[in-house]
């Protein structure tokens, strides 16, 4: 081993990687008021204007200051395309550069959690520790949180196209929520968004900065992770480079692993924990087989499905650079105005068939034609929806490139390699064309521009999902919590059979959620901190849990107001209709049919 520089001083906890669930366990561990923790950051603790301003959110996501700026391998399903893959860098990890859209998502997706081994993550258990985490300032609802870190935004409700999405929602039959993230997940929604008083609100300011001023926790930037150490099955310490010397730093307690869904499995695997032929294949030495490491990985996929507008009502034009400098200018002056909101202040979570319990599908909608990294526009006044499916069953793996820290994985998602992915990929486009062609957007409704009204076969729309479906960049799963031999970490968070050591982040979801996973992941990492803590798990045995009460025989209904939450026949009913995936010991490609 090359040599290293010891630390100074002492630590109960080192917790490698400072984002939205980093910052979280930094908290509420120090208020213990003896606690130490040193936090491991790979990136920058600066700011910038463009990550405090909503509105600007491309900016920071194609920055490599704040971004990894990793890419998939060639993707075997999409034509071999290789696909952009934005991770948080910095003091903030991914909350810097995500979309800021805050969505719970549905009370079932964590009984499946539990119904895939997470036990004691069931609704019941996690809906106390949303409500920790949020202050919602604007009419929260008899099941939110109103004095948490977490500051979360009401949409500014400026912009007709917003509430005629929502209308021609209902006028399609659908379900409307007054919010997603209250009482009723399923329907058409306003949504909310992770800003206050105009600036964004990342988990680092909402949660670790004002930990620092405790003096028990420190944060070192520039910091490299180059392996746990392990000693007789235990970890104790890290080993990391920092501008261009090795440190080590020890753990009294634990070492925290929080680096996220594609880093931490890459962690593990150059600490000598995962898969051992290919460890040993990068000359590493195996201190834990765990074959399911790396495996697993999933995503949501999203389609932008885009209209022409024939009123000069969407964004269009202020997307030059006159218009971007009135935004930008008026932001700087009040923090208010187009450039403190993220621009998807509608969205939906609908069913993509009968016999399916709870929402798969996801619409945002975006009064732009636009895609969401900011890279490409229409040349015209525009609108759209991002639509996605959210339990895809088609599984990725990241896999080592080298040994070296230097080197970034390999990461393959495997997209579209299940049939059953096309079938429902073609139903969202099919219920957002039905969508935008109700009454309501009778005044607005031009052509459509992509992917155009003469695209309707299934091998041309098969062909328009292959050369143009995006990632929302929600990976997860790839350490995933679980008793069986594939899973990574039980319900406690510890890595199997190593002591002292826990993975805390998306990496752990057993299934990715029905919406946007930054909400779900400080959640998730608020329960993990009183697990750590020997805390009694909060819990709310009434927490609700709504569905259509004739899922089995429609896709869609106007009322979702059956409480199943004291049915548990009915819940293990639900679960069963949707057989989990499950990943053999090699990342194999499942069958595609009709693609």
């Amino acid at each position: 081993m090359a040599e290293f520089e010891q630390i100074e001083g002492r630590f109960d906890y080192i917790i490698i990687g400072s984002g939205s669930a980093g910052s979280v366990l930094a908290r509420r561990l120090s208020e213990d008021g003896s606690s130490r923790i040193l936090i491991l950051e790979a990136g920058t603790d600066k700011g910038s204007i463009f990550v405090d301003m909503p509105s600007a959110l491309s900016i920071p996501m194609n920055t490599r200051r704040y971004n990894w700026g990793l890419k998939t391998e060639p993707e075997p399903h999409l034509g071999n395309r290789i696909m952009n893959l934005p991770r948080g860098k910095g003091v903030g990890g991914s909350s810097l550069i995500n979309g800021m859209c805050y969505v719970r998502g549905n009370p079932l997706d964590y009984e499946r959690w539990a119904f895939l081994g997470a036990s004691g993550w069931n609704w019941s258990n996690v809906l106390p520790y949303f409500k920790r985490a949020e202050t919602v300032r604007d009419d929260p609802g008899e099941h939110r949180g109103t004095a948490g870190p977490l500051n979360i935004s009401a949409p500014q409700g400026r912009n007709p196209l917003f509430p005629t999405f929502l209308e021609a929602g209902r006028d399609a039959g659908y379900a409307i929520s007054a919010n997603m993230n209250d009482a009723q997940h399923e329907g058409f929604s306003p949504m909310e968004m992770t800003v206050s008083d105009g600036i964004r609100w990342s988990a680092a300011r909402a949660y670790l900065k004002p930990s620092l001023k405790t003096g028990r926790v420190r944060v070192m930037t520039g910091a490299l992770v180059e392996k746990i150490l392990i000693e007789n099955g235990r970890a104790k310490g890290v080993l990391f480079e920092r501008g261009g010397k090795s440190y080590q730093a020890n753990a009294d307690r634990e070492v925290i692993l929080s680096a996220g869904s594609i880093m931490s499995p890459t962690i593990l695997k150059r600490s000598g924990i995962g898969p051992g032929e290919e460890l040993r294949q990068h000359g590493i030495d195996v201190r834990m087989e765990s074959c399911g490491v790396g495996a697993n990985l999933m995503d949501h996929l999203e389609l932008y499905i885009q209209q022409e507008c024939t009123q000069s009502v969407s964004l269009y034009k202020w997307m030059n650079a006159l218009g971007k400098a009135y935004i930008g200018g008026s932001w700087l002056l009040t923090r208010k105005g187009l450039g403190a909101t993220n621009h998807f202040e509608a969205g939906a979570h609908i069913r993509s068939k009968a016999g399916i319990g709870y929402p798969d599908i996801q619409f945002h909608f975006l009064p732009l034609a636009i895609s969401y990294d900011g890279s490409s526009m229409a040349q015209s006044e525009g609108f759209q929806v991002h639509v996605g499916t959210k339990r895809s069953k088609s599984r990725g793996n990241v896999s080592l490139r080298s040994s070296s820290a230097r080197d970034m994985p390999k990461v393959v998602f495997n997209y579209m390699s299940h049939a059953d992915d096309w079938a429902d990929m073609r139903r969202c486009v099919e219920y957002t064309r039905e969508v935008f062609a109700q009454p309501s957007f009778d005044p607005f409704r031009g052509r459509e521009l992509k992917p155009g009204s003469s695209t309707s076969a299934d091998d041309e729309l098969n062909e328009f999902i292959r050369a143009n479906v995006e990632s929302a960049y929600h990976p997860c799963g790839t350490c995933r919590m679980g008793s069986d031999e594939m899973a990574v970490t039980g319900p406690d968070c510890k890595v199997h059979g190593v002591d002292a050591l826990r993975v805390i982040d998306a990496s752990i979801m057993p299934q990715a959620t029905a919406g946007d996973l930054n909400g779900p992941t400080i959640m998730l990492a608020e329960k993990a901190a009183d697990i750590i803590r020997g805390h009694a798990s909060l819990t709310d045995p009434d927490a609700p849990i709504p569905i259509d009460a004739k899922w089995r025989d429609r896709q869609r209904s106007r009322s979702v107001d059956k409480d199943i939450s004291h049915d548990p026949k009915e819940i293990e009913a639900i679960m069963q209709a949707e057989p989990p995936v499950r990943m053999s010991h090699e990342q194999t490609d499942m069958e595609v049919a009709g693609a």
